[in-house]
């Protein structure tokens, strides 16, 4: 950022020594501002990522049993915890989709519609009775051969990336002679109905950052934390969650790099081509 602020100011005072154009500057100051934000950013996902790893991590087995024994009042309070999902019952049934079983499933219908705005002439897109209803059913996560399972509560207040599109269909709709009629009253004409249906499936693997307790013995119990900590499930493995952010962090990186140079290139170019003016001016 310092280096960003300096690269600036050079760009303030050579104004005022060589005549550039004012298009320039704001180009050159654009790219370094740019550049600052992405640095800013990346310092950001950093602390982020810094912040992940000092995040206990584990897997429902006999060795989180014991930790768990002997901790105070047999809470941890934010764990990482990677298993693969089980129901505690029966699961739920995808109702597009044959054979495929979930835990969370969440069915989404919405018709998009055509709208005539008079103003520009043109037709908008614009979403209508988005009909959405979701289902849950208990379930636990696993390590196969263990025998040690973790109980996740109250998924639906988790953040994170945890369900897995599994049908969608776009239907045209079709359009009569009344359908025709109301939509040159209304300006307004249906376009498709779509229909998603999303599901966290059985088998996959979930991690989940949240407290941990146990319970009468041997039940243990994956939480909203009462710190004020973010509740997060997200359908992947504790090593791809982490590569996902550090891959943000080179994205970042590399902006940052882009931008710079960029306008530092802008500005040299620009100062060249400023004195190459002058000294034709003095060779006249």
């Amino acid at each position: 950022t310092m280096q960003c602020n300096s690269r600036v100011n050079l760009a303030i005072n050579t104004m005022s020594d060589i005549p550039i154009s004012s298009l320039t500057l704001i180009c050159v100051g654009s790219s370094f501002a740019f550049s600052g934000l992405f640095y800013h950013l990346c310092k950001q996902k950093r602390q982020e990522i810094q912040k992940l790893k000092e995040i206990p991590k584990f897997q429902p087995n006999e060795e989180l049993l014991k930790i768990l024994k002997a901790s105070p009042h047999k809470r941890l309070q934010y764990v990482a915890i990677e298993g693969q999902i089980e129901p505690d019952g029966e699961p739920l049934f995808s109702q597009y989709v044959p054979r495929c079983f979930g835990v969370i499933q969440r069915v989404i219908v919405q018709e998009h519609w055509k709208v005539w705005n008079s103003i520009t002439k043109t037709w908008a897109h614009t979403k209508k009775n988005n009909k959405q209803s979701t289902n849950t059913v208990p379930f636990s996560l696993v390590s196969f051969g263990s025998g040690v399972s973790v109980k996740v509560q109250s998924p639906l207040e988790a953040s994170g990336l945890y369900l897995e599109q599994v049908y969608r269909r776009l239907r045209t709709a079709k359009e009569g002679f009344m359908g025709f009629v109301a939509q040159e009253i209304t300006q307004e004409k249906p376009k498709v109905l779509e229909e998603c249906e999303e599901l966290l499936r059985v088998g996959a693997t979930l991690t989940g950052f949240g407290e941990l307790v146990l319970e009468r013995g041997r039940v243990l119990k994956l939480l909203p934390p009462r710190d004020g900590r973010e509740y997060i499930l997200v359908a992947t493995d504790y090593k791809s969650f982490l590569q996902r952010h550090e891959d943000s962090v080179t994205m970042w990186k590399l902006l940052t790099a882009v931008f710079g140079i960029a306008g530092t290139a802008l500005l040299a170019w620009a100062i060249y081509k400023a004195y190459c003016r002058q000294n034709v001016k003095r060779d006249k």
